[in-house]
């Protein structure tokens, strides 16, 4: 049987995202995520018209991998280096706000639970929606 951890990242987390935007109606982009930023440290807002989708898989596939984690985590997770000019780069976390509306979708749909004083970890049903994914993808 073929899980998450036997394919490669980028393809599953677009079958992932594919899946997310034409069959779950719980996960949807919000009216702001048109203008929002992804972090600190971005200048402009993503140039992909689904990034929405995309994020909320990559989180998916990152909760699937080293789950629980919280939205801190998270954060670091997704976070990036700020170019400031002649001055040294330094790092900035992503979004708590994109990560935590992601979560709460997800949340919704039933695909991830939370563990008290732990974060978010993926559900059964979680799995096996990602398993089942991996294994269309699996070459």
């Amino acid at each position: 049987m073929v899980t998450v951890y036997d394919v490669r990242a980028n393809p599953l987390i677009e079958k992932t995202a594919e899946k997310l935007e034409e069959e779950v109606e719980e996960v949807d982009a919000p009216e702001w995520a048109e203008y929002v930023k992804t972090g600190v440290s971005r200048e402009r807002t993503p140039e992909q018209d689904n990034w929405w989708y995309l994020r909320t898989a990559a989180i998916l596939r990152k909760l699937y991998m080293d789950g629980p984690l919280g939205v801190e985590k998270l954060r670091t997770v997704y976070g990036s280096r700020q170019k400031r000019g002649h001055q040294t780069e330094h790092f900035n976390k992503a979004s708590g706000k994109v990560i935590r509306t992601v979560l709460q979708q997800l949340n919704d749909t039933e695909l991830v639970g939370l563990e008290e004083g732990e974060g978010r970890k993926v559900t059964p049903e979680g799995q096996s929606f990602m398993d089942e994914l991996a294994e269309e993808v699996h070459e």
